[in-house]
């Protein structure tokens, strides 16, 4: 929101932190969603809805949400919405159960949660693409997803499990998980086999797969496959998550869906937690994975939470090709267009998903908005602002609605004087929330403006009056950041969060 809004708020005492809770949110959030998951199975979603005649890119579900700045009073209001508009491109189904196993590295009598997602097309589609971590210790999974992308023809089916990553575990995760893969390919009788079964995995590190467990719950999520609705699925891949997150679009005379997980351990380096787009659109296999890496560039790398890189970040489109692109016989100007049309569309639900990810960060109360400008290279303008939303004393002030714009400065002085000494910052400026703030090497503050910027940070609050994390996203503002190099053409916008009291909480408890 502009500053001028903001300033029209009534500005009261800063609140200087957040309040340490006995019940972290995300358990809260695990009941209710359990609660609530009826609701989403029990949504119609006639075949007339999965389809638009247009061919515009349509922008739809929690997606619109960034255009209008929807606002929502309650996760069952929140729930609601994405019900509604979770329909299943066509050619798609998905399951989901749960189950309780005892790790082998807990103590002995530890009992914990864990639950299996599948994503299963009708038949084997040559039309999919992935990107995954650059972490150099990957997970089993991760190894298992590179390996299909080189050798498999097909992919069918994505086996998700949340809990335990299978990451550095004893014995052999990466046989572990393709004998899971087995598994699921004999229950569903796949005619490509294990080969086209894509697993990922997220949760503790360290911890092996409970196959035998996991094996034994299958049969379960095999049989409540249903072609509805995709929110079971954004619902049963969650960890810490507060609540779920789903985008969507109408594109080509298909759909477009996209789940993901992830509030912690995020600054992706290639995709995002864990991430899967749904489409019914058949789009070649090349063009589509070279849609994906520049889709993923502009959203998931321009997005951090606490500067960490997961060791299990997977990002996977998959079409059930029930649609063609565009008709048969279409020129190849049609086509090129009906490609630019589905990128388009693409992009934007990863992008959303990005911003999602970002709102529903462990503890988040803010999210940080960083545009920068005039930047002689995107990498380096992507650099200036990852270091405004990964610095602790900016993320710190920011969650204390403290404009304590000396941290901000700091931040991209200390990026700049690393990578680029001898750029030129003579031209440099920047503004908080629409308000200009610094120039020609010295800031322009006093107090309305101090009392401004504050009162902008305020407006961008997505906690209770307690302080408290809530359990869906009542509003899309952001602190909004603008930082102008002054010396090139290019640019990047990057999303980040506050730092909070909760964050330590929630990862000081993660296991127990």
């Amino acid at each position: 929101s502009s500053i001028a809004s903001a300033a029209g708020c009534a500005i009261s005492p800063r609140r200087r932190g957040i309040p340490a809770r006995h019940a972290p949110p995300w358990q809260k959030m695990f009941i209710q969603g359990l609660l609530t998951a009826a609701l989403a199975l029990s949504v119609s979603h006639p075949a007339a809805s999965r389809a638009s005649a247009s061919r515009k890119a349509s922008l739809i579900g929690s997606a619109t949400m960034a255009a209008n700045d929807s606002a929502f009073s309650s996760l069952d209001e929140y729930l609601g919405h994405l019900a509604s508009e979770a329909a299943l491109p066509e050619g798609f189904r998905i399951g989901n159960c749960g189950f309780e196993f005892e790790p082998s590295e807990a103590a002995t009598g530890t009992r914990v949660k864990m639950r299996l997602t599948l994503i299963v097309a009708d038949k084997p589609s040559s039309s999919f693409a992935a990107v995954f971590t650059k972490n150099a210790f990957c997970g089993s999974p991760v190894t298992v997803g590179k390996r299909r992308m080189r050798e498999s023809p097909t992919l069918q089916a994505l086996l998700v499990n949340n809990k335990v990553s299978n990451v550095c575990a004893a014995g052999d995760g990466v046989a572990d998980s393709e004998a899971l893969c087995e598994a699921l390919a004999t229950a569903l009788e796949l005619p490509d086999g294990a080969a086209s079964v894509l697993p990922s995995s997220t949760g503790v590190i360290g911890w092996k797969l409970p196959v035998p467990e996991m094996r034994a719950a299958m049969p379960e999520a095999v049989a409540s496959l249903q072609a509805g609705s995709a929110l079971p699925a954004a619902q049963g891949i969650m960890t810490t998550d507060r609540y779920p997150k789903l985008r969507a679009a109408s594109v080509c005379g298909g759909r477009i869906v996209g789940i993901a997980k992830g509030a912690g351990m995020i600054e992706p380096n290639m995709a995002t937690m864990l991430s899967f787009l749904l489409t019914d659109v058949a789009v070649p296999r090349a063009q589509l994975q070279a849609m994906l890496s520049r889709a993923v560039d502009v959203s998931f790398n321009c997005m951090s939470v606490d500067a960490d890189q997961s060791t299990s970040d997977t990002l996977v489109c998959l079409s059930s090709e029930a649609k063609l692109l565009c008709p048969e016989g279409a020129s190849d100007e049609e086509q090129a267009a009906a490609l630019a049309e589905f990128e388009s569309a693409l992009t934007s639900v990863c992008e959303g998903l990005a911003a999602d990810v970002a709102r529903n960060g462990e503890g988040t109360t803010h999210v940080i908005r960083v545009q920068v400008t005039g930047a002689p290279s995107v990498d380096l303008a992507r650099g200036v602002g990852k270091a405004v939303v990964n610095s602790p004393l900016f993320k710190t002030a920011v969650a204390g609605n403290d404009p304590n714009v000396g941290r901000l400065v700091a931040a991209v002085g200390s990026y700049l004087g690393r990578v680029a000494p001898d750029l030129s910052l003579d031209k440099c400026t920047m503004s908080l929330g629409g308000r200009p703030i610094f120039s020609a090497g010295s800031f322009d503050l006093d107090n309305e403006a101090e009392a401004a910027l504050s009162a902008h940070m305020r407006d961008a609050l997505i906690s209770d009056d307690n302080g408290a994390s809530l359990l869906y996203p009542p509003h899309q503002r952001c602190v909004e950041v603008a930082i102008d190099l002054g010396v090139g053409d290019k640019g990047v916008t990057v999303l980040g969060s506050d730092l909070t009291r909760e964050y330590v909480d929630i990862n000081a408890d993660y296991r127990s």
